[in-house]
């Protein structure tokens, strides 16, 4: 997930205007257009919340395309939503038996995109496995936080850190099982977003 450095992913009323930044840090790296083709192709469906849907279908509308291409993306909701495409499909019940009892059975990789509630939501279920978080080169003050309300304190191990020209600096960490170990799953189920440094 990409969130501004005081920990927000958009803003109260949902816009991420924010998110083009014009910092520079010289010793970072260069996002390779092919690693992140290569990356893509690892995940095998997509999960998101409502508005995270909503706020992809105006990326869309502008003109910047269909960020999920045509892999399987479920959006977590009660409300009526257009569905403009055949990989969309809607889903309102239990998250975990969703993920545990249809997902994981058929798709390796699972990427939560977001937002905050199915993000929170996702951790305390137990259903993720990995946290990738890109912390943008810029405070907004307020707005919708990366993880809304958590109840409990979840144990992270950092796996990796890349701090990328456009002043981003990206995280991945392992959700730590009960007795305090990276969980190892063969299904790998995700907390992130797609667009990854620049």
């Amino acid at each position: 997930m990409a969130a501004s450095l005081d920990g927000f992913i958009a803003r109260k009323d949902g816009r991420v205007d924010w998110m083009e930044t014009s910092d520079e840090f010289a010793d970072g790296d260069t996002m390779d257009p092919g690693f992140v083709e290569a990356f893509l192709k690892t995940i095998d469906c997509y999960v998101m919340g409502s508005r995270t849907y909503e706020t992809a279908l105006r990326f869309e509308a502008q003109g910047l395309g269909w960020s999920y291409g045509d892999k399987p993306t479920f959006v977590l909701t009660t409300r009526d939503l257009p569905r403009t495409r055949d990989t969309v499909e809607f889903y309102s019940g239990d998250l975990a038996q969703f993920v545990n009892g249809r997902l994981r059975p058929k798709f390796r990789s699972i990427w939560f995109v977001g937002g905050g509630v199915v993000s929170a939501e996702c951790l305390r279920l137990g259903l993720a496995d990995e946290v990738r978080y890109s912390i943008l080169p810029i405070l907004i003050g307020d707005g919708i936080q990366f993880f809304e309300k958590l109840d409990r304190d979840i144990a992270l191990h950092l796996a990796e850190v890349k701090a990328y020209k456009s002043g981003t600096v990206e995280l991945c960490y392992q959700v730590r099982g009960r007795c305090g170990e990276p969980r190892n799953a063969p299904n790998h189920a995700i907390i992130g977003l797609v667009s990854l440094g620049r």
